[in-house]
């Protein structure tokens, strides 16, 4: 029997809630939908099934030995109509720390990554179709389409 999932969403154990929530709104375009001192509950208003939520890392709601922050090793993709556009927009004008400079890779993206709060790294993403050895690696139906 398959599990039947109502929502599927990121929680990030931040050192700092305030300046997290800030960073997703300001920059991604995300909004509120709960928030308390220690947890904060975001979506995207245009695509409501996209959300994020940020967690104060020394909450109770999380079992001891596991307060912690996250620090790095969490990279989250966000996938745009016009990369070339974003990295102006977050790099050129906000000066967002890059991390990876805009490229185009084989295996079907031109993207990008940059510095997020608590080492979380946004890799901006515009699909390109895939090339050399990677266009046949997909699955049927699964080829990255522009």
């Amino acid at each position: 029997m398959q599990v039947q999932l109502g929502s599927f969403y990121p929680v990030i154990a931040t050192r700092d809630v305030a300046a997290a929530r800030h960073f997703y709104i300001h920059h991604f375009g995300f909004e509120v939908t709960f928030e308390a001192d220690w947890y904060v509950s975001l979506h995207r208003p245009d695509a409501p099934q996209y959300e994020l939520a940020l967690l104060d890392h020394s909450h109770p709601t999380l079992p001891e030995g596991h307060r912690t922050p996250l620090d790095g090793g969490l990279l989250l993709n966000f996938e745009v109509d016009d990369v070339d556009a974003e990295h102006l927009r977050l790099v050129g004008q906000a000066g967002l720390p890059e991390l990876l400079t805009l490229r185009t890779e084989a295996f079907g993206q031109r993207h990008f990554i940059v510095a997020a709060p608590d080492g979380v790294m946004i890799d901006v993403i515009t699909v390109v179709p895939a090339t050399g050895e990677y266009a046949g690696q997909y699955a049927s139906g699964h080829a990255p389409r522009p």
